[in-house]
């Protein structure tokens, strides 16, 4: 029997009976704020982040503890911003993402890569032409020579071998068949989309598979594969995203985490740049700069717009935070201000997942800079959302293509 653990997002600790080891397993990877209750021993103090997602923690000689942290927005719209970062100008722009009729974080995605790694082979699996290596009995292809002297000495048979095979094992389908095998560990996946995700893998037996630790292959996107794309991008999602597989002291912990931070901060940046798209300006992302003439303090905006000479434009960060109760951060105004010196910029934008008013400006003190905070309200449907990052993009100084 499976210990149950139901958060949410940003909520309030709530206090759970767990095993001292889950508990300081969950504190020390970061999962959760996670702390013992000084007043009933044998239950802790449990607060989750920016981090939804489900977890499971195997505590040795008990029972496995799963985490589960639901998000405070709909998942419909979690994979909307996530399917839109990946890609903005492919399937996930007009906001229709399959998640079945599930709520929950974790079954919505399984549903949604199973639904797009049924449409990617649909028409059957993906062949392309494969470099291999091999030592053989007969010639095919060409023959490596060094390696045939200095393995061979003089040998006749076998021959080193170097051919193109056209096959299925390739990138694309060993990324699919990753993502697949990915989902079919996590805790939580519903019985419906696991048995239709043990179907996929077995379109893809034929194709090996990726090996732990080290980086998945790379693919190129070309009119061969245009078919794969969506599924692709979800399955980049799931291999890459924050995900706790490790051993920290004697408790193994696996799952599968969105980081909330991340996933605004690449929507807003990613979206800032298809609304900017033909306005003359460049845009970078995570762009490298210091704030001191030494260049010893260092700063990473998280977009930076130039102009066609190479001048710095438009600097704006993402916050998935909300605003307290008498304004924004002060923090947050600091850093902008930071930016906007030493980019030496007029004004600085900074755009939160909610706040108590649509937009805040304020001018700083024998400085003159404007610091404007904009909200957005990921309530709003995708075209909805789109549309006002349109508009946040025209009050930055930029004119897009109507």
């Amino acid at each position: 029997m499976t210990t149950a653990v139901e958060l949410v997002e940003h909520a309030p600790a709530t206090g759970h009976t767990l095993p001292d080891a889950a508990g300081r397993a969950l504190a020390s990877a970061g999962i959760v704020e996670a702390s013992p209750d000084p007043y009933t021993p044998g239950r802790w103090l449990l607060r989750a982040g920016s981090k939804v997602g489900a977890v499971a923690v195997g505590v040795p000689g008990g029972e496995p503890v799963t985490v589960r942290i639901t998000p405070k927005v709909p998942v419909g719209r979690l994979l909307f911003l996530l399917g839109y970062s990946l890609d903005p100008t492919g399937a996930w722009r007009d906001g229709q993402v399959d998640v079945g009729e599930h709520r929950d974080l974790l079954p919505a995605l399984a549903h949604a890569v199973e639904r797009q790694v049924d449409r990617a082979l649909r028409r059957g699996p993906l062949q392309g032409y494969r470099a291999t290596e091999e030592s053989a009995l007969v010639v095919r292809g060409r023959i490596r020579e060094a390696d045939q002297v200095r393995r061979r000495f003089g040998a006749v048979l076998p021959v080193e071998v170097r051919y193109d095979e056209f096959t299925a094992d390739i990138a694309e389908n060993r990324l699919l068949r990753a993502a697949v095998e990915r989902l079919l560990r996590l805790p939580g996946i519903p019985r419906a989309v696991r048995r239709r995700l043990l179907h996929q893998r077995s379109r893809l037996a034929g194709v090996s598979p990726l090996v732990r630790g080290r980086r998945p292959p790379s693919w190129q996107p070309s009119r061969l594969n245009a078919r794969y794309r969506p599924a692709l991008r979800l399955a980049r999602a799931v291999l890459e995203g924050s995900s706790p597989e490790h051993t920290p002291g004697e408790l193994a912990i696996d799952g599968f985490l969105f980081d909330m931070n991340k996933l605004f901060e690449d929507f807003v940046t990613t979206a800032l740049c298809e609304a900017l798209r033909g306005s003359g300006l460049t845009c970078r992302l995570q762009d490298p700069h210091h704030l001191d003439e030494a260049d010893a303090i260092r700063m990473r905006p998280d977009f930076v717009a130039y102009d066609v000479a190479g001048t710095p434009a438009v600097v704006a960060d993402a916050k998935y935070k909300a605003g307290k109760r008498d304004g924004y951060p002060d923090s947050d105004l600091y850093q902008m201000l930071a930016y906007c010196t030493a980019l030496g910029l007029p004004e600085g934008h900074l755009v939160y997942a909610r706040g108590n008013a649509p937009h805040a400006a304020h001018t700083v003190r024998h400085a003159g800079i404007r610091l404007h905070q904009h909200a957005l309200d990921l309530d709003r449907d995708p075209a909805g959302l789109l549309a006002e990052i349109g508009s946040l993009s025209r009050k930055m100084g930029a004119d897009p293509p109507v």
